[in-house]
């Protein structure tokens, strides 16, 4: 499988791969959680703000993709190589902080999808609605929202709400609709377009293909996870190196 250095001819080592993953991984998660609290124990939600609010769960929705997607390198080791330990750790806490989700579930499930990638196996996919987005959607809900998420956002919420008098139109505007909102925008972009079926097929046996966004594009819609082919071709690359990644292999074919 070719890596991140062997397809852009230099030497990137696991250290520098680990620096730029943590510090990218800290940015991203820093702001989730600073917005977050902003939004919901500073901010003062009325209708001459609601504008103002509408950007803040936006920005929360992009942000929590951008949470989910470090989390996903974690489980590859992607995010820092060579500290298994490390991405453990931090990939647990994001994905209990994003939804209550179970790192170990979640990711033996993402290497079941790599490994069954469009089949009955694979569990991000819908093998009996392959085209349509609502009932594949809620057939992936189901799989991966259980009692575990559940009690989490319950909690979460009850505490918020009853202890720390948060009123509840502000919990559901900014920390239940960005949360909902999410895992619409993961789903759309890196699962269901990604490996819906259509008339054009796939390019190989992957059963992937990928967006041509552009970069900026890219890193708006699914922080790069919409250059999918490229992630099942070499899911050791992190999120942030995949354009890279995109545009070397692709030259690469063109040389050869």
């Amino acid at each position: 499988m070719p890596t991140f250095s062997d397809i852009r001819g230099e030497t990137r080592t696991p250290s520098l791969q680990a620096a730029i993953g943590l510090a990218l991984a800290l940015v991203v998660t820093g702001s989730w959680l600073s917005l977050h609290f902003y939004a919901l124990f500073v901010f003062e939600l009325t209708w001459a703000s609601a504008p103002i609010a509408v950007i803040i769960a936006a920005v929360l929705c992009w942000l929590s993709v951008g949470v989910f997607i470090v989390s996903h390198d974690a489980m590859h080791g992607s995010l820092a190589p060579g500290w298994p330990k490390l991405n453990g750790a931090i990939g647990a806490t994001l994905l209990f902080l994003y939804a209550g989700f179970g790192w170990r579930k979640m990711r033996d499930a993402h290497f079941e999808h790599h490994k069954h990638v469009g089949t009955r196996g694979d569990p991000d996919f819908d093998a009996d609605n392959p085209r349509d987005f609502a009932r594949w959607y809620t057939t992936f809900f189901r799989r991966y929202f259980g009692w575990q998420s559940v009690a989490f956002v319950s909690t979460v919420v009850t505490t918020y709400w009853l202890v720390l008098d948060v009123p509840m139109v502000q919990l559901t505007f900014l920390y239940g609709a960005p949360a909902i909102a999410s895992s619409l925008q993961l789903f759309y972009f890196g699962t269901f377009r990604t490996h819906r079926h259509d008339d054009a097929g796939f390019p190989d046996h992957h059963n992937a293909r990928s967006e041509n966004f552009g970069t900026l594009t890219s890193l708006m819609t699914c922080f790069h996870f919409g250059y999918h082919h490229e992630h099942h071709l070499a899911p050791n690359v992190p999120w942030w190196g995949l354009p890279a990644w995109r545009r070397s292999a692709k030259a690469a074919k063109v040389a050869a």
